[in-house]
C-alpha cells in the first residue's frame, strides 16, 4: 500500500478523503487540516469538517496554525508520505515538503485549470457565467495552482447552478477521480502535463462586501453574482438604512425608466429596476430577521414600493 497524507479542511475536501481511506491500495497514514475555530451563531469551537471525517475512522490529525515552523514540517514528515494529497486546505505548501514524497503532492482543484486558480474558483467560475467548470487533479509547484496537470474533467453548469450546488457536484467528481489519477500517477501510466500559458485567470479569496450588489449592473450579471455567492459570502443591498441579504431571485425582462435599485410591483411580485431589465426578488433577509418569501417581508413593510435599493 502507498503511504498517504491527506491535507485538507471544508467539506469540499471530505469525498476525497473518504474515497482514500475505502481505496485498499492506499493507507492514510495522516491527516493536516486547520485548527478547531470558532464557528455558527454561537461562535462554539468545532473541529473542521476533514478531522471530524478523519475521527470516525482513527487516523491521526496534525493542527498546525501554519507549515512554515521547521518543527511542524518535521512533525508532518515524521509519518514518512510516499504521496500527499491536498485537497481545499488553505495554505500554500512550501519546498520543504513538496519535495518530500516520492510521488510528490497532488492537488484536487475545482476548476479547469489554468482558469480560476485561487482560493475561490467555484464562485468565480458561475459569477462570470463561464459554461463548464470541472475538476482539475494536478502535481503542486511552488506556484498558485500553476503545477502540471494529471487530469482534468469538465462538468456543464446548470442555468440555475448556485455555489452550493456546483460545490457539491465537483466534491462528488473529484473524490471519483483521486483514486485511479493517483495510481496511474505512481504507476507512470500518466505523466503530468503543463498547464496552457494562455487563459490563466485568478480567483481571489472572497470578502463579505464581495456581495454587495449593484443595481447598476444588469439584472443577468446580479443574478449570476446571487447564485454564485450562495451560500458563501452571500449578497445584500440596503433599505432605508439597513442591510437587506438577497437569497434568491430572477430575471424578468422589461425596462422602466426608474432609476436603478428602485423596487415595484408586478404581478404580485417584487422587482427591482438594474442596469438593465428587472431582477426578481424571492427571498430576503432584512437585517436581525429571518430569511423570509418577499410576500411575508411585504406584508409587514406595505410602504416599501418606489423606495430605491442600496441608495443609502
Amino acid at each position: 500500500m502507498t503511504r498517504v497524507v491527506f491535507m485538507g479542511t471544508p467539506d469540499f475536501a471530505v469525498p476525497s478523503l473518504k474515497a482514500l481511506i475505502e481505496q485498499p491500495d492506499f493507507e492514510v497514514v495522516g491527516v493536516v487540516t486547520q485548527p478547531d475555530r470558532p464557528a455558527g451563531r454561537g461562535r462554539k469551537v468545532e473541529a473542521s469538517p476533514v478531522k471530524r471525517e478523519a475521527e470516525r475512522y482513527a487516523i491521526r490529525c496534525f493542527q498546525p496554525e501554519t507549515l512554515r515552523k521547521p518543527e511542524d514540517v518535521e512533525t508532518l514528515l515524521r509519518w514518512q508520505p510516499e504521496i500527499i494529497v491536498v485537497v481545499a486546505f488553505g495554505q500554500i505548501l512550501k519546498l520543504p515538503i513538496l519535495n518530500a514524497p516520492q510521488w510528490g503532492c497532488i492537488n484536487v482543484h475545482a476548476s479547469l485549470l489554468p482558469r480560476w486558480r485561487g482560493a475561490a474558483p467555484i464562485q468565480y467560475a458561475i459569477r462570470a457565467g463561464d459554461a463548464q467548470s470541472g475538476v482539475t487533479i494536478m502535481k503542486m509547484d511552488a506556484g498558485l495552482d500553476s503545477g502540471p496537470i494529471i487530469q482534468q474533467q469538465s462538468i456543464p453548469l446548470a442555468a440555475d447552478e448556485t455555489g452550493a450546488s456546483l460545490h457539491d457536484k465537483l466534491a462528488t467528481l473529484g473524490a471519483r477521480l483521486l483514486p485511479a489519477a493517483l495510481s496511474a500517477t505512481i504507476t507512470g501510466k500518466i505523466l503530468p502535463q503543463p498547464q496552457p500559458s494562455e487563459g490563466i485567470t485568478l480567483a481571489r479569496t472572497l470578502i463579505k462586501d464581495d456581495g454587495r450588489i449593484d443595481w447598476s449592473q444588469p439584472a443577468s450579471a446580479i443574478d449570476r453574482l446571487v447564485r454564485a455567492f450562495t451560500p458563501w459570502p452571500g449578497t445584500f443591498t440596503t433599505l432605508g438604512g439597513g442591510y437587506l441579504k438577497v437569497h434568491r431571485g430572477g430575471v424578468v425582462t422589461g425596462e422602466t425608466n426608474l432609476p436603478p435599485g428602485t423596487l415595484l410591483i408586478d404581478g404580485g411580485n417584487l422587482h427591482v429596476q438594474t442596469g438593465e431589465s428587472f431582477y426578481r426578488l424571492d427571498e430576503i433577509q432584512p437585517a436581525g430577521k429571518q430569511r423570509m418569501s418577499v410576500q411575508a417581508f411585504l406584508a409587514g413593510r406595505p410602504d416599501t414600493i418606489g423606495k430605491i435599493l442600496g441608495g443609502d
